[in-house]
C-alpha cells in the first residue's frame, strides 16, 4: 500500500482527533491536509503509519489551538463550534463514547482544558491510544500523561453528569420540538424544556445574534414561538439533522442556502436542557452556500412591524 493510499485509511480518524481537539471543522482539515503533506515528504515510512500521523495531527492541533486561544478571548459574543453533521470516523464497539464527545457540550467543557490536557484526554478517553502512544504525541512523559488525564476528567465530569439518552425517545423529543417550533406553539414548546434551559446564539459579529443568553424555559419558549414562524413565511426552512452527534436541524433561505444550525442537549431527565443556535457565516460554509442573514433580519423585522 503506497503513501496516499495509508493516509486516506486513515483520514476519517485524524480529522476526528483534530476536530475534538480544535472544534473547528476548518482548522480541523487545515491540520489534515498539513498531516497529510509532512507524511508525503518524510524520506523513510515509520513503523507505525497510524502512530505517526496521528502525533503529527495531534502536534499540529495542539499549536493552532494555543493561537485560536487568543482569538477566541476576542471573539464577537459567545463562541460556539463550528457544527458537524456527519463525524467521518466510526468504531461500534465505541460510538457512545464518540458521539458524546463530539456533543456541543462536551465541546464547551473542553474548551476549559489546557491544549495539552483537552489532547490526552481526547486521544485516551475518545480513541482509547495507549500512553506511549500519547506520550509520543504530545510530548510529555507517560507519568505526566496520567497526570493530565487526571485533570482533565476531574474537569470534564464535574461540568456535567453522564447518563446513557435513549436515542429513541431523544428523537422523538426532537420531532416534538420542531413540530411546536414550526407552530410557534409557546405551551408546546415550554412543556418539552428543562426549568434552566439556555438558548445560546453565535453570529460572530458577522449575523444577527442574540444580545445575551436567553435562560429559562418560559423565556425560551416564547422567543422561539415569536421568531420561528415568521422565518417560515419569508421562506426559511427547517431541516431535521443529527449535529454533532445530538438532534438538531439546518435551516435554509428559499435559495436552499444555509442560514442556521440549531443543536439541541438534552438531560437525563428528557428534556432539552440547551439549544445552541451557529448562524456565523464562517461557520456554516463547509456545508455549503451560506444565506445573507443580514437581509432575512430585515424582511423579519418588516413583517414583525406590519403585524403589530
Amino acid at each position: 500500500m503506497g503513501k496516499s493510499e495509508d493516509f486516506e485509511e486513515l483520514r476519517p480518524l485524524l480529522f476526528s482527533i483534530a476536530y475534538r481537539i480544535l472544534g473547528s471543522v476548518s482548522e480541523a482539515e487545515d491540520a489534515v491536509q498539513e498531516s497529510w503533506l509532512r507524511y508525503d515528504a518524510s524520506p523513510t515510512r515509520p513503523d507505525s503509519v497510524k502512530s505517526f500521523l496521528s502525533t503529527t495531527v495531534t502536534r499540529i492541533s495542539i499549536d493552532v489551538l494555543r493561537s485560536a486561544r487568543v482569538r477566541r478571548e476576542q471573539y464577537a459574543g459567545t463562541w460556539l463550534p463550528e457544527p458537524l453533521l456527519d463525524d467521518p470516523y466510526g468504531d461500534p464497539a465505541r460510538a457512545a463514547e464518540l458521539s458524546d464527545s463530539v456533543s456541543m457540550a462536551a465541546l464547551l467543557l473542553l474548551e476549559r482544558l489546557s491544549p495539552l490536557e483537552r489532547s490526552v484526554f481526547v486521544l485516551r478517553d475518545v480513541f482509547a491510544f495507549g500512553f506511549d502512544e500519547i506520550a509520543e504525541a504530545v510530548g510529555r512523559s507517560q507519568a505526566a500523561c496520567r497526570q493530565l488525564l487526571v485533570r482533565a476528567r476531574r474537569h470534564m465530569h464535574d461540568g456535567r453528569p453522564r447518563f446513557e439518552a435513549d436515542r429513541a425517545e431523544r428523537d422523538e423529543l426532537a420531532r416534538r420540538f420542531f413540530d411546536a417550533l414550526s407552530q410557534g406553539d409557546v405551551g408546546g414548546l415550554q412543556n418539552l424544556l428543562a426549568a434552566d434551559v439556555q438558548l445560546v446564539g453565535d453570529g460572530g459579529g458577522k449575523a444577527p445574534q442574540l444580545a445575551r443568553i436567553v435562560a429559562g424555559a418560559a423565556n425560551v419558549a416564547r422567543l422561539l414561538a415569536a421568531v420561528h414562524p415568521l422565518k417560515a413565511r419569508v421562506g426559511v426552512t427547517c431541516e431535521p439533522r443529527e449535529v454533532n452527534g445530538q438532534p438538531g436541524a439546518l435551516f435554509r433561505d428559499r435559495d436552499g442556502r444555509v442560514l442556521q444550525v440549531l443543536a439541541l442537549g438534552v438531560d437525563a431527565d428528557g428534556r432539552i436542557a440547551a439549544i445552541h443556535s451557529v448562524l456565523n457565516p464562517d461557520k456554516l460554509g463547509h456545508l455549503g452556500p451560506v444565506a445573507d442573514a443580514w437581509s432575512l433580519d430585515t424582511q423579519l423585522r418588516a413583517l414583525r412591524a406590519h403585524s403589530r
